[in-house]
């Protein structure tokens, strides 16, 4: 009958780092069957996958090895070295996290894998951390293309992690709402919660089109895009996409009152108020 196995994991030990060679982080896991038993002394085969995000998450980094137990049912292995078959392990940017480590394992020594186990990653080794890190602690820069845009604003959080925000590489034009019906999407810090609640509106229905993640900017956002506009504009030029307006009025996401919402002129560089049925120019951002 065939058992099942299953595997416990086992610590992240360390990190080395060496010029002209690969980064690698070591791993050890203890493999058991069905019957508690330890699988000593045996070649087995393994898949270990980098997940970001979640314990479901997208996977960064793939490898496979094929590692030997020892005497009392442990495996030791460097992720990092082994048959890659998806990503590159040297370019994960450790500061965009959280990431788990999700291993599957075959314990005949093959590629069947019948047992899989998934576990954060709860803090990075240093050493890997730092040799990702750019000038600052900051692994982005100001007019990067990443995660289809261009950032133009960058900070660390209140988290110790690296955040920032993208502006799109196209924009539209539409009215905020097509009548004045107040919404209280009144945060001038946080377009994507106002977004949520524009109902009836052109612009926010053009910005569920960018995809996932993208929102119409606060006031505050579009003044950061307004007063950043070299970096994304630099950025947008490079890549041949829509560059930002130097006379439009732009629309924010944040509601002055019923019948009005907040605009930036992009042309003399200030708010103010403009009617919601009035048609501006409309630019998604996301933030990371």
């Amino acid at each position: 009958m065939k058992k099942i196995y299953s595997i416990l994991a086992g610590l992240l030990l360390t990190a080395s780092v060496f010029a002209q060679a690969p980064q690698k982080m070591s791993y050890q896991a203890v493999i058991r069957n069905s019957s508690n038993a330890l699988i000593t002394s045996t070649p087995v085969g393994m898949k270990i996958s980098i997940l970001q995000g979640s314990p479901t998450g997208t996977a960064v980094y793939v490898e496979t090895q094929t590692p030997s137990t020892n005497a009392n049912g442990l495996v030791s292995l460097e992720i990092g070295t082994g048959t890659v078959v998806f990503g590159n392990f040297t370019t994960i940017d450790w500061a965009m996290g959280p990431y788990f480590i999700k291993t599957e394992t075959d314990p005949t020594g093959g590629t069947a894998y019948t047992i899989a186990g998934t576990n954060e990653l709860m803090s990075v080794p240093y050493a890997l951390f730092s040799a990702n890190a750019g000038v600052g602690g900051f692994t982005h820069y100001l007019g990067e293309a990443f995660n289809g845009g261009i950032i133009y604003y960058l900070y660390k959080g209140s988290d110790g992690l690296e955040h920032g925000l993208i502006v799109a590489l196209t924009e539209s034009t539409a009215t905020w709402q097509t009548t004045g019906t107040l919404v209280n999407a009144n945060r001038t810090e946080d377009g994507a919660y106002n977004t949520t609640l524009m109902t009836g509106s052109p612009a926010a229905t053009y910005i569920s089109t960018l995809g996932a993640g993208w929102y119409l900017p606060s006031i505050d956002e579009l003044g950061l895009l307004y007063y950043n506009r070299y970096s994304a504009q630099k950025g947008l030029r490079t890549g041949g996409n829509t560059l930002l307006s130097n006379t439009a009025l732009y629309w924010s996401s944040t509601e002055y009152n019923a019948p009005a919402a907040y605009y930036f002129d992009f042309g003399i560089g200030y708010a103010n108020g403009g009617g919601k049925t009035s048609t501006f120019t409309v630019r998604g951002v996301r933030a990371f």
